[in-house]
């Protein structure tokens, strides 16, 4: 396994021989300058991933419905092909790196933060334990289902944890060798990674409405589940009566929201790997900020407290919410339910949606400079911030317009209305706090104190009396003598050393305050569908408007994206914090 750079490289060489002998008395170019971008090998990469991406979608998409003559199997076992050819590669580029000194001559200090692979980690621990309970559910019937069946979540686990190590170490890797195959290699991770996904929301998204319509709807709906023939999966063929095996269903099926973001996550990460590929990073003008996560230190805790007020009264809604709708078949009680869903909600997001607001306010008045420097991490945060968004305002729109167009208007239908309006509004707020905090650059006045103030504390209080007495009284700077070296120093300067440290400034107070509410509020919004919680399947107006195929194949379409929003959010709003 070589070290050559047989790709990019001999493009790199013939540019620098050739600017060299045009200005043969200059110094070599900084990295900054050598920066090459080779289009060909990124569009073929590209191409590779686009069209594994539309096989993975037309058959999982096909495999949701039994008239198609493709199965659930013949889905299980292209992600079984992809997963392994994906590890076989991570290898490849572990032991290609390690082996070769030059492999890596930079890294972004931006891609792979410490808290967006902690989520990954935790996420992949759930993930993990989805699969023991699906291999436990499968292995409980072996004899009549396909084997590769149980094959598949035994290599995604593998998957799963090979994939962990790989981009918690190589998150923030500069590849400066085979260039183009490692392009292709993070294409075709981030196209399995996205094919998992997708089959996930499938396997979940039919699993609820079967479930959903089966026990709570007319006849009629049934009847048409069972024409439309969605997939039931074959294993419900299969007698699953002993309680071991109840439990491993309807826990792997509990734990799918958390394997649906592991690969969503997955798949940022290795998008920024892929952009960084070739990439030479110019030290002096891409600063390193190490900034400490000081949770409970300058703060007033007000948004703390005020979002685990949010967040566990949103778990007490949830929880009565699917006692009510799911458990109880009378209609006032799925009435009281919702009526309580939408006024949580609507007082949520009205309370988020000022909160946002005034944070933009108070960064008319942060006099921090905006940071202008490429940084592929913060474009594909904000490139997901609004691109997740539009699925939950699509949903929005088509629920405001069945809403305004039906007759008659009741109290539930004009809460939904609010709560429509109110999450069009949030996420345009909040998508622009986001982006704000993002291109801020971080505080610099504790660095600057810091190694001023260290010199200063040791000469007040080692020798604070001959400082007194040497001081004029015209307040001119100390002798030389006293200072040993370092700066003169000032009286003045003496004075705002020792008491500045001790403020912090009232607007990064504000936002750090405004990041955690936030982010505590995020938290519930995304657990609440992510669990069951689905108001657009039990609400009437919506499903009588458009009818039982189209409003289904709406939310089932959109609003994995919604649920997207709400985890990526924390993850921006944590690092909106941090840099405050």
């Amino acid at each position: 396994m070589g070290c050559g750079h047989k790709d990019d490289k001999a493009s790199l060489a013939s540019s620098q021989m050739a600017s060299f002998s045009h200005q043969p008395h200059q110094p070599p170019s900084t990295p900054a300058s050598k920066e090459v971008w080779k289009k060909g090998g990124r569009m073929f990469s590209i191409l590779l991933a686009v069209h594994l991406a539309l096989l993975a979608c037309t058959l999982v998409s096909s495999g949701a419905f039994e008239k198609i003559a493709v199965h659930d199997y013949d889905v299980f076992f292209l992600l079984t092909v992809m997963m392994l050819i994906v590890i076989v590669w991570i290898i490849f580029y572990l032991v290609g790196t390690s082996r070769c000194p030059d492999a890596i001559l930079c890294r972004d200090s931006h891609a792979g933060p410490i808290w967006l692979r902690g989520g990954l980690i935790l996420f992949a621990i759930f993930s993990l334990v989805m699969d023991v309970f699906k291999i436990g559910y499968y292995s409980s019937f072996y004899s009549c289902l396909s084997a590769i069946k149980i094959i598949y979540p035994i290599v995604q686990a593998i998957f799963v944890v090979i994939q962990t190590y790989f981009l918690w170490i190589s998150a923030k890797d500069c590849v400066h060798v085979h260039l183009n195959v490692t392009r292709c290699g993070l294409m075709l991770t981030l196209t399995t990674n996205l094919a998992v996904w997708m089959s996930a929301v499938t396997d979940e998204s039919v699993h609820k409405a079967h479930s959903k319509l089966k026990k709570n709807t007319t006849e009629e709906i049934f009847k048409w589940l069972l024409k439309a023939g969605m997939r039931s999966s074959s294993a419900e063929e299969c007698n699953c009566d002993s309680q071991i095996c109840q439990i491993f269903k309807n826990g792997y099926f509990w734990l799918y929201p958390f394997n649906i973001e592991y690969s969503l996550f997955a798949s940022a990460m290795v998008y920024v790997m892929w952009k960084n590929v070739g990439r030479f990073i110019d030290h002096h003008s891409h600063h390193i900020h190490r900034l400490k996560f000081r949770l409970f230190r300058r703060t007033f805790f007000v948004g703390i407290v005020s979002g685990l007020i949010i967040l566990v009264s949103g778990l007490g809604v949830l929880i009565l919410y699917e006692v009510q709708v799911n458990s109880s078949t009378e209609s006032h009680k799925k009435s009281q339910a919702l009526t309580m869903y939408y006024i949580f909600n609507i007082v949520c997001l009205g309370l988020m949606s000022l909160v946002c607001i005034g944070g933009s306010v108070i960064y008319r008045f942060d006099k921090r400079d905006m940071d202008r420097h490429k940084n592929p991490t913060r474009t594909l945060d904000v490139a997901l911030l609004m691109g997740a968004a539009l699925g939950q305002y699509a949903i929005s729109y088509y629920s405001i317009v069945a809403i305004v167009a039906s007759t008659p208007r009741d109290a539930i239908s004009a809460l939904n209305l609010t709560y429509a309006l109110l999450m069009i509004a949030q996420h345009t707020f909040q998508n622009i706090f986001i982006i704000e905090g993002l291109h801020r650059q971080p505080p610099k006045e504790d660095h600057k104190h810091d190694s001023h103030q260290k010199d200063l504390y040791g000469l007040t209080f080692v020798n604070i009396n001959a400082v007194s007495l040497r001081m004029p009284d015209s307040g001119s700077t100390l002798a030389p003598s006293t200072a040993s070296g370092a700066e003169a120093i000032h009286p003045s300067d003496l004075v705002r050393s020792l008491t500045a440290p001790k403020k912090m400034n009232w607007r990064r107070k504000f936002l750090r305050e405004i990041s955690m509410f936030l982010l505590l509020s995020n938290i519930i919004l995304w657990i609440m569908p992510a669990f069951g919680a689905r108001p657009q399947f039990d609400n009437d107006t919506e499903l009588n408007f458009y009818g039982n195929s189209m409003w289904p194949a709406i939310v089932d379409i959109c609003l994995p994206f919604g649920i997207f929003y709400r985890m990526h959010a924390v993850a921006s709003l944590l690092e909106v914090y941090i840099m405050s």
